[in-house]
């Protein structure tokens, strides 16, 4: 029979040991639901007055929901949306000077004139509905349902990223001449910037998998993200321009060796870390703010399918790498979006329902 002394020395042990380790000990994070019977709400963003926007993976449909009141109302439906396996209405940003231009943007996988094409759209918020579609990216979508990628985010050079997944085919992810397994970045009308790494090009990183997270380190202005590795290492990845992140045919999951899903192409980069098993890490958001805890300010939290948790990575003091790790919550049902709202608060969604995360 354990002691009360006895258990406060085992606990005590355990902690040194995680901090020896580089792990901390779980962090006591609360979810509190802002509003659930939602539609595989799988991206999500925020506007002023409290307003979040929302898309649903499968019905095309774009939603506003009040924070205040849990209710939400229709914006627009993007017709013609593919919801097949990983495809669908899959990200969602709102224009850096939104509501004074009061554009909205929508990343969807759609049948256009009989093919399938992976496009972000440009929609007018006008009075609160939503007019004049205009696509300003379209690129062909796998015959696989698998593999689109659909993250979409302004940058703090108000140029608009996005992530397009290799379509279940790993040689696209090496393939500068397609869009398919790139990280693109492009102007809030689809043009290229004349300073994109590679040229006339909107690539700006290759060599990626298939993705549902990233975002701007706000201290360094670093894109990181999150990738979905296949039967091992999921990945956490600093993003640089211009870099080839070494996705590609020659993978293999076999042996012990993480490098063997990162060999392709011209110098890859590694990733910061890798996950085997896998644990399908999706939407990631850094603390601006937000309030989670000691030396939360600066840190980034990310979410994972396969474990249902939400995981928090502190950075070392370069801001070049993970110098710890925790789970912060266990969720139980898949995470599938984490963004943070103007005034720094960090929210989340799962398959059925968005909600806001809090200390204990």
């Amino acid at each position: 029979m354990r002691t009360p002394r006895m258990h406060a020395t085992i606990v005590g042990l355990a902690v040194l040991l995680a901090l020896f380790l580089g792990v901390a000990p779980a962090s006591a994070l609360r979810a509190r639901r802002i509003a659930g019977g939602l539609n595989d709400p799988v991206a999500f963003t925020f506007g002023p007055n409290d307003r979040i926007w929302y898309v649903e993976k499968d019905t095309g449909e774009i939603r506003v929901l009040n924070g205040r009141t849990g209710r939400s109302q229709r914006f627009f439906v993007v017709s013609r949306v593919n919801g097949d396996g990983e495809r669908g209405l899959l990200g969602i940003a709102l224009h850096p000077d939104f509501p004074a231009t009061p554009y909205v943007y929508v990343y969807a996988t759609r049948n256009v004139d009989g093919r399938l094409r992976n496009q972000i759209l440009r929609i007018r918020d006008a009075g609160g509905r939503g007019r004049d579609l205009q696509p300003i990216f379209s690129s062909p979508a796998s015959g696989s349902p698998y593999h689109n990628g659909g993250r979409i985010l302004f940058g703090p050079d108000g140029m608009l990223y996005a992530i397009v997944g290799e379509g279940h085919d790993p040689s696209n992810a090496q393939q500068l001449g397609n869009d398919q397994g790139k990280i693109l970045r492009m102007t809030a009308t689809g043009k290229i910037p004349d300073d994109n790494p590679l040229g006339h090009r909107r690539i700006f990183a290759y060599g990626i998998r298939n993705s549902f997270g990233f975002d701007f380190d706000p201290r360094t202005g670093d894109l990181w993200e999150t990738e979905n590795g296949p039967a091992c290492n999921d990945e956490l990845n600093r993003i640089r321009p211009g870099e080839n992140y070494g996705w590609g045919p020659s993978q293999t999951c076999s042996g012990s060796a993480p490098q063997n899903t990162n060999g392709d192409g011209p110098d890859p980069v590694l990733p910061r870390r890798w996950y085997t098993p896998t644990i399908a890490p999706t939407g990631m958001a850094f603390c601006r703010g937000c309030q989670l805890g000691s030396g939360s300010d600066g840190a980034f939290y990310f979410g994972a399918v396969n474990t249902g948790e939400i995981r928090r990575v502190d950075l070392d003091a370069d801001r070049n790498d993970v110098r710890r790790e925790r789970v912060v919550l266990d969720h139980g049902n898949g995470v599938l979006s984490i963004e943070s709202d103007l005034d720094g608060t960090l929210y989340f969604s799962d398959g059925g329902a968005i909600y806001r995360l809090h200390r204990g």
